[in-house]
């Protein structure tokens, strides 16, 4: 089972990988043109913890489990 702390940083991180890939000029541009479009669309790390943190408010109550941590 993946805990909010590894889905965070694993989200953070695949959107570094994905600028790297992004700006190489060892990949086809294929490559870097498709992971440019998949950046457009993807959470930045400000977003993804800034929905940690309205999580962490929610997941007060006995209802709620949070699917990210804002210390990853």
């Amino acid at each position: 089972m993946t805990t909010p702390s590894e889905r965070t940083r694993a989200i953070i991180q695949t959107h570094k990988f994905l600028a790297e890939l992004s700006q190489s000029r060892h990949l086809p541009e294929g490559v870097r043109v498709e992971a440019k479009r998949l950046l457009r669309h993807y959470p930045s790390e400000r977003e993804i913890l800034e929905a940690a943190r309205v999580e962490q408010h929610l997941s007060e109550g006995p209802i709620f489990q949070p699917v990210f941590n804002a210390t990853y």
